[in-house]
């Protein structure tokens, strides 16, 4: 520990006897710095802060709430390219000396480094420029700051709602465009269609369709089938009744009732299975029963009995007729189901390459409607899409902080600079001061000169002074102390200089 006192004690006394050579140069040091120093522009910040609105009711119903966030990324991204900030420099103070494309390109690339836009929430922004121009003043400086803000802030809003709008707009004629062809194309499909049904009207619709017209038409012959079953059935029922029914019947005035009531008996059994009676029936078997017995009767009856013709009879026959007609009516269509089907079958097997254009015309078709529908729908929605767009939009932008007329330089911290030139310049000094006296073989202790001799020291003589030399000494030191606060008071008037020329920035 002691050997580092002596150290330290040794280099102070070093750098004390050459205090004149460490003042110089700290003098050169700081004035050489302070006058750097005083060359660097100040620079100059503002700021403003804009708040984007992306919740809409309409919006939302309409599904276009997205629109804006993905707006405001796209504008995060793209608001400092090159085309965004050459505007700014057009319509700037910047652009006041730019001639040629190189001077632009520079003057972008600075802007570029000088202008900054952060998302301090989802939809809460700030953007930032800084200038520091060594041709214009602090005062012009500070305003083309603010100006080069609200230029940011003029982008912002131009890309986000006029922009939206255009795209709306461009987008809604490319639809139109679009729509146009398609329906160009969709009429000659269909020309097409109606030429190809015309000379092939049994192939409408593609060979899918007759498919489902063959299985239609089975379905129908299945159905025909079995009402012919039914009518034939039918027919054969009242075929019985009108055999087993007599044509005339015996009149009131005649002898005897046997043959009266024999003919009743008749009727109701025919009555019977006109109701749908089989034979079997304990009603049916009873009045055949009936009957033979009244048939024993009125053979014993005396003949010659007059008779008259039996409605039943007559009416059994009218519907014995119709059943009949109902009969053929049923096996006509028969026929020409067959007569369909086999034609049908016929032009499959016979034209599969027709019924393979029939296919394709009606597959082309229907594609090209399906496309016509959709691009209708979505041209619809695009034009509702820029209604909202153009009356009330979705992106409602508003400006809380504008932009700030800035009155203090953002950088350089001045006073920091002088102050710490002022510092280095006393360190600066100090080192010339120490290097040059270990240049010198001296030494300023005995201890010192015994550890590089490796030699006792007997002892040390100290310096005679005269009071000359304190007078002299004392003069020297009052010299090298103004000299000192020189250099501090110049330091403490740059220091007031610089806060009088930043207040008078206001």
């Amino acid at each position: 520990m002691q050997e580092v006192f002596d150290e330290v004690r040794s280099a102070l006394h070093t750098v004390w006897n050459r205090r004149w050579l460490a003042l110089a140069v700290a003098w050169g040091v700081c004035v050489l710095g302070w006058l750097f120093v005083a060359t660097i522009p100040n620079s100059y910040e503002s700021r403003a802060r804009i708040y984007v609105e992306l919740d809409d009711v309409l919006s939302k119903q309409l599904e276009i709430s997205g629109e804006g966030r993905q707006a405001i990324t796209k504008v995060r991204q793209t608001l400092t390219s090159a085309v965004n900030l050459e505007k700014v420099v057009r319509s700037t103070q910047l652009g006041e000396n730019v001639n040629t494309q190189r001077e632009m390109q520079d003057a972008v690339d600075r802007l570029t480094e000088q202008v900054g836009i952060k998302s301090t929430e989802d939809n809460l922004f700030e953007l930032t420029a800084t200038v520091g121009n060594a041709s214009l003043t602090d005062a012009e400086n500070a305003a083309l700051a603010q100006d080069v803000v609200q230029k940011l802030i003029d982008i912002f809003r131009e890309e986000n709602v006029a922009g939206n709008r255009g795209q709306v707009a461009d987008t809604l004629a490319f639809l139109d465009q679009q729509l146009e062809e398609r329906k160009r194309e969709l009429e000659a499909a269909e020309q097409r269609r109606l030429a190809f049904e015309a000379q092939n009207p049994e192939l409408i619709g593609g060979s899918g369709s007759v498919t489902v017209r063959l299985n239609a038409m089975r379905d129908e012959m299945r159905d025909v089938d079995s009402d012919i079953a039914a009518a034939q059935s039918a027919l054969a029922a009242i075929s019985g009744q009108v055999s087993s029914t007599p044509r005339s019947i015996a009149t009131a005035g005649d002898v005897g009732g046997a043959r009266m009531a024999l003919t009743q008996a008749q009727s109701q059994l025919s009555a019977m299975r006109a109701r749908g009676l089989t034979d079997s029936h304990p009603d049916v078997q009873a009045q055949k029963r009936q009957i033979a017995l009244l048939r024993e009767q009125a053979a014993n009856e005396p003949s010659g009995a007059g008779s008259a013709p039996n409605p039943a009879y007559a009416s059994l026959v009218a519907m014995r007729s119709e059943r009949q007609a109902n009969l053929q009516a049923l096996q006509a269509r028969k026929a020409a189901l067959q007569s369909d089907i086999s034609r049908l079958i016929a032009n499959q097997a016979e034209e599969p390459a027709v019924a393979a254009e029939a296919n394709r015309i009606s597959r082309d078709y229907e594609v090209l409607k399906e496309k016509y529908d959709e691009l209708l729908n979505d041209r619809e929605e695009m034009r509702l899409r820029g209604q909202v767009e153009t009356e009330r939009s979705a992106f409602q932008f508003e400006v809380i902080d504008p932009p700030t007329a800035p009155t203090r330089p953002a950088a350089p911290n001045r006073p920091l600079l002088l102050v710490g030139v002022l510092l280095a310049g006393v360190a600066i000094g100090s080192a010339v001061a120490f290097v040059m006296g270990q240049l010198r073989s001296s030494f300023t202790t005995a201890d010192k000169l015994e550890r590089m001799l490796d030699l006792p020291v007997v002892g040390t003589i100290s310096r005679s002074v005269t009071v000359a030399d304190r007078r002299r000494g004392r003069v020297q030191l009052k010299k090298f102390f103004a000299a000192s606060g020189a250099l501090a008071g110049l330091c403490m008037v740059l220091l007031l200089v610089e806060i009088i020329q930043v207040g008078s920035v206001a």
